[in-house]
């Protein structure tokens, strides 16, 4: 039975990564696998995007009979909208912010693979941020709307 799997570093995945794929010569592969992961992140935040295109659409037809429930669902609705407001906005600056894999140039294969991958995880750090954001932001408008219907006669 082996001990508990620790997170490696940028720079222990790249090693990792270039032994995997055979050594320096296997640095295309490594970069093939790095754009993959990336191209996982940009899908995932165009989702959320649309997630979130969605939520602001709708506010627009149902927000103003929600926000005259009472106070506490206007609140909440006022809320929610913000936070995916906030979500869509750092979407928009950072995960679907482009810079390509060739863009990078380190001294090194190893060292630009490193430079990509700690590039990688600043996306992918983005992007749980986002996905929090659009949580809270959603859950929000939720509660806004089940407020409406447990307070409106329908």
């Amino acid at each position: 039975m082996s001990g508990p799997l620790r997170k490696l570093s940028e720079r222990e995945e790249a090693r990792q990564m270039i032994s995997i794929h055979g050594g320096i010569s296997g640095f295309a592969a490594c970069l093939d696998l790095i754009s993959q992961q990336l191209t996982v992140i940009q899908s995932r935040s165009q989702l959320l995007l649309t997630l979130s295109t969605l939520t602001l659409t709708i506010t627009g037809f149902s927000g103003p009979q929600i926000a005259r429930t009472n106070l506490f669902a206007r609140s909440c609705i006022v809320l929610g909208i913000s936070f995916v407001l906030l979500s869509t906005v750092l979407i928009l600056l950072s995960s679907l912010h482009v810079k390509w894999v060739t863009q990078f140039a380190g001294e090194n294969e190893e060292t630009t693979l490193t430079e990509i991958i700690c590039y990688r995880n600043r996306k992918t750090a983005f992007y749980f941020w986002e996905l929090f954001l659009i949580v809270i932001g959603l859950s929000s408008y939720v509660i806004s709307l089940v407020t409406y219907l447990l307070v409106t006669r329908l």
